[in-house]
């Protein structure tokens, strides 16, 4: 069974120049720009979830991730995933004031497939630089992927599947999209609100600089602060498996109230910590158009 949109609207937040809101309390409103525009619109005959497993299910690795990339970057993934929803972070400095920002995510991780019928996919680091590049969006911090957790309404618990060479096929793929998804409905989760705790977080960070050709991920949270995953480097670039997912957050964001590109903002020792607990962050050269 693939991931179905219930009924219920959840948070609408999609963002446009004309829809301006009130952030951070303050008097004036900020208008933030369109920032799924980007994103095709999903093709009328584009193979749903299930069609879509189904075709790669016999390919070899390679295979799949071509396919994968192809059918996202065609706009092949449901719609409730261009409602990006509002994250808020902060740090503060010895100082004295907290610096605020609010980043905008997808509510879920990338799927495949329509609004009734999805797949959430798992993908290789470089299928996942490839896609965010070309919608102008980044993978999350350890601190981003920490901050939605905390603030997700629909939260999982993770269900980990037997260890073995079957964690990177399309069928353990399957298999664990479908208890989430009766996980989903037993707890009546809507989709389109900020879910957590599901997958693993493929996410940026420094370590990638001194550890070229790997991949780093993180997270699958049991409870506030208590994360299965440490923040791990132990796999290659071109490995996935099962329990990663891929969450997009928008290349801009709102940084003390003002419009402000991340990977600008992840380089900045006055307002780096916002964004990320390791310091600056030299954003990968895939991400630096964002």
């Amino acid at each position: 069974m693939y991931g179905k949109l219930s009924r219920r609207s959840g948070f609408k937040l999609a963002f446009s120049a004309v829809s301006a809101r009130f952030l951070h309390g303050q008097t004036n409103p900020v208008a933030v720009p369109d920032l799924v525009k980007t994103i095709p619109p999903r093709p009328s005959q584009a193979p749903t979830g299930s069609r879509f497993a189904a075709s790669v299910l016999h390919l070899d690795k390679p295979q799949r991730e071509v396919a994968i990339l192809g059918q996202i970057l065609d706009g092949n993934l449901p719609n409730f995933l261009r409602k990006l929803v509002p994250v808020k972070l902060s740090y503060t400095p010895a100082s004295g004031e907290a610096l605020t920002a609010t980043v905008f995510a997808m509510p879920e991780y990338l799927a495949i497939g329509s609004d009734s019928d999805f797949l959430r996919i798992p993908m290789n680091l470089f299928t996942a630089e490839a896609i965010a590049k070309q919608f102008r969006f980044l993978l999350p911090t350890r601190k981003m992927v920490d901050a939605v957790y905390d603030q997700a309404p629909c939260r999982f618990t993770p269900q980990p599947l037997p260890a073995g060479p079957e964690m990177t096929s399309t069928e353990y793929y399957r298999t664990h999209n479908a208890l989430i998804d009766r996980q989903s409905q037993s707890h009546s989760h809507p989709f389109g609100v900020l879910a957590a705790g599901h997958k693993k977080d493929v996410v940026l960070t420094n370590l990638l600089n001194s550890n070229p050709g790997r991949i780093a991920i993180y997270g699958w949270h049991r409870a506030k602060g208590d994360p299965i995953q440490p923040l791990s480097l132990v796999h290659g670039a071109t490995y996935a498996d099962y329990s990663h997912g891929i969450r997009l957050v928008a290349g801009m964001a709102l940084v003390e109230g003002k419009l402000r590109a991340v990977a600008e903002v992840l380089r900045d020792r006055a307002l780096g910590k916002i964004f990320s607990d390791e310091g600056l962050i030299h954003v990968p050269p895939a991400f630096s158009a964002a």
